[in-house]
């Protein structure tokens, strides 16, 4: 087919993502996992737009400059030029180490097997070697974290109520459809377009849900973790996301996390298990509505936090998910604020 397009057919259903919540023998492990990424590369080069499919190599993405660095490797715009399409590449190592080879399975598995839902950012495809991967995704205008610091006094109510019904109906799809708890929500991982689509992105450490239960506690940011993920006796369910999209509220409504002041490690964590846990007030000019759905996140007792369902018929979620909300609006504002 002319350049490189070949009939379109539908997206192949993955198998089952691989997880370190599950305790086989280390060998079995390591088989399942190399048994993984020779399944994955299988999906090497194939890459979906508008619901085409190319045919592609790493040469078709010319690079245009670089997005971003962590310690997992580096996000870059590129061109694809069977298509002209923009995107943000992310490329990591494809090391021996399992851990680290099991964190780059996880994070594409889950993304391109959810393509399907419009509240996780988009994978077009990958390519795969046998010393790095790039996965190719939609390319968003910016993260919540980086758009806080342009925010003087946090984000208004009616833009959090938006985006709080995206990052919740995101997490239920990955309950529902792929049985897994992300682990490390946090503002830094909730993308936002110039569309004003908020979409949750980064899934290298998200774990499989064993009886709806997961039982490793190595994995996320401090700040943002429950007082359950912090007990290496508990094991935690979907719940401990839930209070990790409560602190996030928290911090973007007033422009700081709740825990920000902390000198070490050990006083935050002592801080979150010891304290009564963060709330809003209606003194601060929110509604009611608003504090009651953060006290809900943010209640301590695991058996009493609500999980997504519930959370998703909450008066505030409820009205807005019904409401018109220009974010995309908000958020040209806020960069040409901030620019000048």
């Amino acid at each position: 087919m002319a350049n490189g397009q070949i009939p379109r057919r539908p997206l192949p259903e993955l198998p089952t993502p691989i997880s370190s919540v599950s305790s086989p023998s280390p060998s079995s492990n390591d088989e399942a996992l190399d048994r993984r990424v020779a399944e994955i590369k299988s999906q090497s080069g194939r890459i979906v737009i508008m619901n085409v499919v190319y045919q592609a190599s790493k040469d078709n993405l010319k690079r245009i400059g670089e997005l971003g660095s962590g310690t997992c490797g580096v996000v870059y715009k590129a061109r694809f030029d069977l298509t002209g399409t923009i995107m943000a590449v992310k490329q990591m190592a494809m090391t021996s180490v399992a851990e680290e080879r099991r964190r780059v399975v996880m994070d594409l598995d889950v993304v391109l097997r959810s393509h399907d839902c419009p509240h996780i950012v988009r994978c077009y495809g990958c390519f795969i070697s046998d010393y790095e991967v790039h996965i190719c995704m939609e390319l968003m205008a910016t993260c919540l974290d980086k758009l806080s610091k342009r925010v003087q006094d946090g984000f208004p109510e009616d833009i959090l109520g938006k985006m709080a019904v995206s990052i919740i109906k995101a997490l239920d799809y990955l309950k529902v459809h792929q049985n897994i708890i992300h682990r490390d929500v946090k503002p830094s991982n909730i993308l936002l377009d110039l569309n004003g689509t908020v979409k949750l992105c980064d899934f290298g450490i998200a774990g499989r849900l064993v009886d709806s239960l997961v039982r490793t506690h190595t994995a996320g940011c401090s700040a943002y973790m429950s007082p359950e993920r912090l007990d290496p006796t508990h094991n935690y369910d979907i719940r401990a996301d839930i209070w990790s999209v409560g602190i996030s509220l928290v911090e973007l409504a007033r422009g700081e996390n709740p825990y920000h002041g902390c000198s070490t490690e050990f006083e935050m964590l002592s801080r979150i298990v010891s304290e009564s846990p963060p709330r809003l007030t209606i003194e601060e000019g929110f509604s009611s509505a608003f504090c009651d759905f953060v006290s809900l996140c943010l209640t301590k007792e695991v058996e009493r936090r609500p999980k997504y369902r519930e959370l998703l018929m909450h008066e505030w979620i409820v009205r807005y998910e019904n409401a018109n909300v220009d974010v995309a609006g908000w958020y040209q504002v806020v960069v040409q604020n901030s620019s000048n």
